[in-house]
């Protein structure tokens, strides 16, 4: 079973480890640094943890020591990113077609009322893509 724990501060966090784990947990994901006594309460609580995963922005920061002592016993560290930042509004199938829409010639207005995106949306969508390289026209001067 995998559990996600979660705190502001290492106490908060070993607190809510005492609470949330047990014999049945063998993935454990935190999102601080995991310390020597960080990861002592893991095993403890759950005895038959194989992996803990947290954000790889600490990773770099824990110390090798921990890294192969956990290894020696059969217990992975691993990072494991999280999807950062605000959620995309619109997929890209949507995105793909107004692009679509756009190369094969009809207008921002015409996409707009037709897939009911915001004028301006759409804009901004074949702007983007004409910077990356996804979209060899231009749009048409407002």
């Amino acid at each position: 079973m995998r559990v996600e724990v979660k705190a502001r501060n290492n106490g908060e966090l070993i607190r809510k480890l005492r609470e949330s784990l047990g014999p049945d947990v063998t993935e454990v994901y935190i999102n601080l640094r995991p310390t020597k006594e960080i990861v002592v309460r893991i095993l403890e609580n759950a005895p038959n943890v194989r992996r803990i995963s947290c954000p790889p922005s600490l990773y770099p920061k824990v110390s090798k020591k921990i890294i192969n002592a956990l290894a020696q016993i059969g217990v992975q560290l691993v990072p494991e990113g999280y999807p950062r930042g605000r959620p995309r509004k619109y997929k890209e199938e949507t995105v793909r077609t107004v692009l679509n829409m756009f190369s094969s010639g009809k207008g921002p207005k015409e996409i707009s009322r037709t897939l009911g995106i915001p004028l301006r949306t759409v804009y901004y969508l074949i702007e983007r893509a004409s910077e990356v390289g996804g979209c060899s026209k231009k749009p048409p001067s407002r």
